[in-house]
């Protein structure tokens, strides 16, 4: 399949697909990147149905591995938007493709977009779930955390101003979505995905097999499968 890397505003990317027409920004989890297995899959399987991709490093990532810029929610939305500059200049037709938090960034930097669709695998949906769930793990109190703004934990550090950011945008969605759930997702529990789904009328599908990470074989044989019946025509 013919790729063509770029750069987008400093951003490293990868154009996948058909020479033109309408196109998938996909946005990968974390410590992943534009080319790993999933989004070059995901590349492959909307192809075959006329889509190009657009993928693209999240900051400490991929090509940005030792950059300065820390992977923030913050950051993460403003290259997002950058990104979606870039893919209005090419079409008017776009779709989104998010794993991981690849789907929450995206779900935060275009909920104002007319997204022909969104397909998310293993999606982050309640960031603040999530941050306040590490806080318990490692006795860390909220009060404690705004004081001394950053603690580190043996998972991920905990920042005050990301906590912040995300109290103060919560998820608004109502874009046509399907999502892929791994029954064994230790990150993300499934009451608070299903609960996300029937909010915002997404198909959610669930495989017995999965975990949060798609990563075994059958695991991506599931995933390839469930993108043939819901990438549109």
């Amino acid at each position: 399949m013919e790729k063509r890397y770029l750069t987008i505003e400093g951003i490293p990317a990868i154009l996948w697909g058909p020479a033109e027409g309408r196109l998938f920004i996909a946005v990968h989890g974390d410590q992943s990147n534009k080319e790993d297995e999933v989004p070059a899959l995901f590349a492959e399987e909307a192809a075959q149905k006329g889509w190009r991709t657009l993928s693209f490093d999240l900051p400490e990532h991929g090509d940005r591995k030792g950059e300065p810029r820390l992977c923030k929610v913050q950051n993460g939305v403003e290259d997002l938007t950058r990104v979606m500059q870039y893919a209005h200049a090419l079409t008017d037709e776009i779709g989104l493709f998010g794993c991981s938090i690849g789907a929450y960034f995206g779900m935060l930097a275009y909920r104002d977009e007319p997204l022909r669709q969104a397909l998310f695998l293993s999606p982050v949906v309640d960031m603040k779930r999530i941050i306040e769930n590490m806080m318990k793990w490692f006795d860390v109190s909220m009060e404690r955390l705004r004081q001394e703004k950053e603690i580190a934990t043996p998972v991920k550090t905990l920042s005050w101003d990301y906590y912040e950011y995300v109290l103060e945008h919560p998820v608004e969605w109502k874009v046509p979505t399907a999502l892929l759930y791994g029954r064994g997702d230790n990150l993300c529990e499934f009451d608070v995905v299903s609960a996300f789904a029937e909010r915002t009328h997404a198909e959610m599908t669930v495989f017995e097999e999965g975990e949060h990470y798609f990563h075994t074989e059958e695991q991506l044989m599931f995933f390839r499968q469930w993108l043939r019946e819901h990438i549109p025509d």
